[in-house]
């Protein structure tokens, strides 16, 4: 009994060696692919741009969000939330409820930068925002013909924010937001 318990003794001791190595921290790895855009006009919109191929539009039926879209991307697991309200002597009011929706993420933003967009022979004006640091959204931009016509959009991942592991699939996204923006047309 006592060599059993000698051996068994032996063998858990020399069994149990742990060989940790640390493995570094690392986020999973996305392909992206070259982008590719489509024409997005196949809706009674007042406005039509050109979207990502790898993007759904879905449209919203609710009477008090008439013409308000949300730009899908199902791969990178993100929502550009759209809204869409026409202007009624309103444009001041519009244009800082927009800024008031970037701001609100002052406390956690390290930096917001403000790039303008004009393209006045087809009469769009905007101003794309960029949040950097952990924010919930970190692009958002708003448009505008300056009379009749006012659309915002924020960026949101389906995730929590980390700016290390989404930073990848933003910059895709960046991208296509700002061709969206340079493809932008008011039809009425």
């Amino acid at each position: 009994m006592k060599p059993l318990f000698i051996l068994l003794t032996i063998i858990t001791l020399f069994a149990c060696k742990n060989n940790f190595t640390p493995k570094p921290y690392a986020y999973f790895r996305v392909d992206l692919p070259e982008p590719s855009y489509r024409l997005f006009d196949t809706l009674n919109l007042p406005y039509k741009f050109e979207i990502s191929n790898l993007a759904n539009v879905i449209l919203h039926s609710e009477p008090d969000k008439k013409n308000w879209i949300d730009i899908n991307y199902p791969y990178l697991n993100a929502n550009i939330f759209c809204c869409y309200m026409p202007v009624k002597n309103n444009l001041q009011e519009l244009s800082e409820d927009a800024r008031h929706y970037v701001y609100k993420h002052i406390s956690v933003a390290e930096d917001i930068s403000e790039q303008p967009y004009e393209n006045p022979h087809i009469k769009v004006y905007g101003i794309l925002y960029e949040l950097k640091g952990n924010t919930a959204s970190s692009l958002q931009f708003a448009l505008t013909d300056s009379s009749r016509h006012f659309f915002r959009a924020a960026l949101y991942f389906d995730n929590r924010p980390n700016k290390d592991s989404i930073a990848p699939m933003n910059n895709f996204i960046r991208q296509d937001i700002i061709h969206l923006i340079e493809t932008f047309e008011w039809k009425k």
